[in-house]
This record gives structure tokens, C-alpha cells and sequence, in this order.
């Protein structure tokens, strides 16, 4: 039987790697990659650290990683050291993992290294999604105010992937965005529906004739067959719906092209694991304390000033309030002894089998990377005992109306918080029964909206956590400083979602004809 050959993949805007790595883990049967990663774009230092590494990885063949990465985790040699071990390896993954800023500098140069990796091939796929933060919901209540907004550039990469699309025509492309874009507006005009217009159209977008380049869009989720008057709530892809344990709506865009008869699949839906079952076997780790110096005498001295009695008293009569203080009664008493701030004792598999948790566990890892928490305030840490254990009780993660007065943090618009008309959610716990909410690039600013759901632990997640939530896999190593590795985390694709998607993809290029190509 003749082996097909991996489809070249062309990711920009790449990030760590989310979509490279689902899109790379596609194979058929057991070994044969369905896609090979050609040329990977990204601009930030520390994401292009990580996707570099990455990179280095999948140049192995067989994709076996070898064993000096396992020592590399292990503390046992420098990064450095590795990548001189394998230097053929190496030189792989510096011209595939490329640092470059997309934009007018540098068009020329990124044109020709896309030529030069794609080789004329005719049936490749390009991925990506222009960063985000000027769509979101959270950026945009942050710029309301700031008159450049609405000539922010950031409204407008999404056209450095647009001359990507004409210099190269792709069979197939796949565009990501935030939910955000749905009801984004520049100059009173909707963004998204600009964005698909443009895309279906790239070279009118530009101002350049057509040529007849022009592209059919589809969606991932839905059955109905869009236009540019379609409904962009059709690209909306929620990917707990899709085996992800995490609540994630994300905008998913595909795009055909027009000589190509060929319709794409859709994204069949299945249920995740929940947020217990895919880091409830970590180690238990505490928090630490961000002030005073730290020790875990000191750590729970500070836990130990929550009073329950004091707490239940203050909810005046709050219909949780007696269970609640007894489950806090019970927690203070007993205590995790000796907790550490970070543990690197690699877990046993989980018992779930499925099929999000077979690909995150890795059996030749004997140390876990990243899973070391963040420090808080001593008042942070009463916050976060007192929300887990409401939850605990609840089933919900409280509001700020639900806290006692003794608790609540010294800001100028806690009382709106309080009121419902602000920042009412400003704490929440991460429920253990349920996905997760959707993992952000906040993650890295603090931890509040990110609360462990195991009261004796008192802190937020790592960035072990926030990553299996985002579907990677255990060995796969986050470089940079724990805030950038958060960063990274909360912008990226699930990889999980992401080898979805490329089996969709697959297909259309499976199905394409020699004259189509």
C-alpha cells in the first residue's frame, strides 16, 4: 500500500504552538503523520522559545521523543546542552519555528520563506489567528476610553493573513478568533462581518483585481451552508462541546477554495472529561504568601484567621451559611500538613480512560513540569478558603454579594461588584464536576477567576492545570518566565480540538483532485 505523504501545514501568528501540535498529532493508523509543519510564524520571545523546542521534538523521527528531553525536564542539562546533543535536530526546528512580525517590513521575506517550504506543493494547509486582544471583550471595556482605539492596528492583522492567502492561494485555510469578534465594531461597522467578506474575497479586500482567487466559507459546527450574509454566529465553536474540559467558545473560520467542489465535515460532539478528572490526580501543592516571607507555618496561621463562626454570622442568615461554616470548621481542623509550594512527582495515569487524558498523560515522564503555584496576600488566601468552600457547599462559585464584609477586597467599585453591575464574579472557583470556564491570557495578571476547587490547597491554578485544560500534553515544556508560560497557555488552541479540526482539513485535501490542485 502506498504511504501518503504529510501535508505541509503553514501556521502564523503561531503562538506556542496549539494548532501546529493538534494538527502534527493527526496520523493515520498509528504512525503516518496526516501533516508536517513547513514553517511556524511567531513573533513573542518566549512563545517562540517554546515553539521552537517544539519544533526540535517533532524532528525526531517516529515522533519518539528522545531521552535527553526527559533529562532536560529533569534539571539534569540545560536547554543549551540538548539542542547541542542534537544539532541536525536543531537546525530543523530554527528553519521551521521562524521569529518574525507579521506586517508590511516584512512581507517580502515571509513570502519567500513560504515558497521555499511549501516547494510548489499544491496541496498544503494554512492555520492561524491574528492575536486577539483588540476584539475581545475584555480589551475593548479597557479602550472604550482611549480615542486610537478604533485605529488600533491589532483591529486590522487579520490582513497580513489575508496576503498570505493571495501570495500563496491555500486549498485550505482555517482562521481562529475570540468570541469577540461577533459584536467588535470599527467605525460602526461590524468586524466580523468585514473579516468574512475579506476572506471570501481576498484580493477585492486589498484593492486588487481578483484574478478569480476567491474562497468558499464554512463552518465548523454548523450544518447550514454560509455566505458573506450569513449569520457569524454560524463560526462559533464551543469546545466543550467537543471533548475539551473547558467552556471555550472560540471563532473558527474555514475556507475553501472556489474551484474546489469540495464541502468539509463538521466537528463531531462528544462530552470532556470534567475539571476534577483531568487535574484532580496532580499533587497537592499550597499557595504561597506574597508578603512577610513565606513557610507553611506561616501560610496556615494566615488560613487560620478565617473564623467560621465569624463568617457565618456576617452572611446573616444567608441559607448556606450554617453547612458552610461547618465545612470550613472541618477544613481547618484537618488540615493538608507540610504542603509544598510546587511538587514535581509525576501522578499515575488517570482511571477515566478518555480520549483528552490518554493524549495529555505521557508513561515516560517521571517529573511533572510547572506545577508549582503563585503567591497571594494573606487576605487573597481567606478569600480564596472562603469561595472553594462555598462552592464545596453550593455547587456554585459565590459572588461578591455572597461574601461576608469581612472578606471583601478594598476597591473603589466593590459595592457595584456587590450590586451585580460590575465585577460581581471577581473570585471564582473552578467547579470540580463541570469544564472549566475559558482558560484567558489573564491567567497571567492574577489568579482570581481561577480559584482551585480544593479549599485546603487555597490557591489558583498552575500552569500545569491551566494547560491540561487546554488539552496539552505533560511533556510538552512552556519556556519563558511563569507569567509568560501563563500567557502563553490562556492565548493558545486546544491541541485536542486543534487534531479535530486537522482531520476535517485532511479530508478536504484527501478529496482534492490532481486538476483541482
Amino acid at each position: 500500500m502506498t504511504r501518503k505523504a504529510a501535508y505541509p501545514l503553514i501556521d502564523v501568528f503561531a503562538g506556542p504552538g496549539g494548532l501546529g501540535e493538534g494538527f502534527s498529532s493527526l496520523t493515520r493508523g498509528k504512525k503516518d503523520a496526516c501533516f508536517r509543519s513547513a514553517i511556524s510564524i511567531e513573533q513573542d520571545e518566549f512563545a517562540h522559545r517554546t515553539l521552537l523546542l517544539r519544533h526540535f521534538l517533532k524532528s525526531f523521527k517516529g515522533g519518539v521523543l528522545p531521552e535527553d528531553y526527559y533529562r532536560y525536564l529533569k534539571g539534569n542539562i540545560t536547554l543549551s546542552e540538548l539542542y547541542e546533543l542534537h544539532p541536525n535536530e536543531k537546525a530543523h526546528a530554527e528553519c521551521s519555528a521562524i521569529r518574525i512580525s507579521l506586517g508590511a517590513d516584512n512581507q517580502k521575506c515571509v513570502r519567500k520563506l513560504i515558497s521555499e517550504r511549501l516547494q510548489n506543493q499544491k496541496k498544503w494547509a494554512l492555520v492561524g489567528g491574528p492575536p486577539c486582544q483588540a476584539y475581545s471583550l475584555v480589551g475593548r471595556s479597557r479602550m472604550m476610553g482611549d480615542p486610537e482605539f478604533e485605529n488600533d492596528e491589532r483591529h486590522f492583522l487579520y490582513k497580513e493573513y489575508l496576503r498570505i492567502i493571495i501570495d500563496h492561494a491555500p486549498p485550505v485555510f482555517v482562521m481562529e478568533n475570540v468570541k469577540g469578534l461577533l459584536s467588535a465594531r470599527v467605525n460602526g461597522e461590524l468586524v466580523i462581518k468585514r473579516i468574512t467578506a475579506d476572506l471570501a474575497s481576498p484580493k477585492d479586500a486589498l484593492g486588487m483585481s481578483s484574478n478569480g482567487l476567491g474562497y468558499r466559507l464554512y463552518s465548523l459546527s454548523e450544518d447550514e451552508l454560509p455566505g458573506i450574509e450569513a449569520d457569524p454566529r454560524i463560526f462559533l465553536v464551543r469546545a466543550e462541546e467537543y471533548g475539551v474540559p473547558q467552556a471555550r467558545h472560540r471563532m473558527f473560520i474555514v475556507g475553501v477554495r472556489k474551484d474546489i467542489s469540495i464541502r468539509p465535515e463538521r466537528l463531531k460532539p462528544h462530552k470532556p472529561p470534567t475539571l476534577k478528572q483531568t487535574i484532580g490526580n496532580l499533587p497537592k501543592i499550597r499557595s504561597g504568601i506574597s508578603r512577610g516571607g513565606d513557610s507553611y507555618d506561616k501560610w496556615y496561621r494566615e488560613i487560620e484567621g478565617l473564623d467560621p463562626a465569624t463568617v457565618c454570622r456576617e452572611m446573616n442568615g444567608h441559607e448556606y451559611a450554617s453547612d458552610l461554616m461547618e465545612l470550613m470548621g472541618i477544613d481547618l481542623e484537618r488540615p493538608l500538613k507540610g504542603l509544598e509550594k510546587s511538587s514535581s512527582k509525576y501522578p499515575a495515569r488517570p482511571r477515566l480512560s478518555h480520549d483528552v487524558l490518554d493524549s495529555i498523560y505521557d508513561e515516560q515522564l517521571s517529573v511533572l513540569d510547572s506545577h508549582e503555584s503563585r503567591s497571594h496576600m494573606p487576605s487573597d488566601l481567606r478569600r480564596y478558603a472562603f469561595a472553594a468552600s462555598f462552592a464545596s457547599v453550593t455547587g456554585k462559585s459565590p459572588k461578591l454579594a455572597d461574601f461576608p464584609r469581612s472578606l471583601l477586597p478594598d476597591h473603589a467599585n466593590v459595592e457595584d461588584g456587590r450590586a451585580g453591575k460590575m465585577f460581581s464574579d471577581r473570585f471564582r472557583v473552578q467547579l470540580p464536576d463541570q469544564p472549566s470556564t475559558t482558560v484567558t491570557s489573564h491567567i497571567s495578571k492574577d489568579g482570581h477567576y481561577f480559584i482551585h476547587y480544593d479549599p485546603r490547597q487555597c490557591r489558583s491554578l498552575t500552569v500545569r492545570e491551566a494547560a491540561r485544560l487546554q488539552t496539552f500534553p505533560d511533556n510538552y515544556r512552556f519556556e519563558g518566565p511563569r507569567t509568560s508560560q501563563y500567557h502563553q497557555v490562556g492565548n493558545a488552541v486546544p491541541p485536542y480540538l486543534a487534531r479535530q479540526i486537522a482531520a476535517i482539513i485532511a479530508d478536504v485535501l484527501d478529496q482534492m483532485k490532481d486538476g483541482d490542485a
